[in-house]
């Protein structure tokens, strides 16, 4: 049943054909991925990111599975291209567990707020699953 509302979510948000503007300046709070959690364990993976030019942006977020696991720091990079991004993600900088991804990022609300799927490839776990984060931009 998750799978199906994700997809029906990602067709849905596809056929909007909303183009998301990066622009030099803006900062990006948001999620990681919320896809790979039940929605018992739901919890929060707080993202921030600046885009420092016009077509990239960095930013890191901040991971904990649960109360037992330690917090991991991570680090992300996206370049920007006709609406669609390039992503690189580093958690705990590890180059062996980097996951790569493309992805589109969809503006609502002038701009304000934002949702991001992406295919992405982990490297360390040698799987590509869909992820979906969503945030704010100002």
């Amino acid at each position: 049943m998750k799978n199906f509302i994700l997809t029906m979510t990602l067709a849905v948000l596809t056929t909007l054909s909303v183009n998301a503007q990066n622009a030099k300046g803006d900062w990006y709070v948001g999620t990681g991925d919320i896809t790979n959690t039940a929605w018992t364990d739901l919890s929060i993976q707080p993202t921030i990111g600046y885009a420092f030019s016009d077509n990239y942006m960095v930013g890191m977020n901040l991971t904990q599975a649960d109360s037992t696991e330690d917090m991991v720091l991570g680090l992300e990079g996206r370049y920007f291209h006709k609406g669609f991004f390039g992503y690189v993600a580093l958690n705990d900088f590890d180059f062996d567990q980097a996951q790569l991804g493309v992805g589109k990022m969809f503006e609502f609300h002038k701009g304000a707020m934002f949702v991001d799927p992406k295919i992405v490839y982990d490297l360390g776990a040698e799987t590509t699953n869909l992820q979906i984060g969503f945030g704010l931009k100002f």
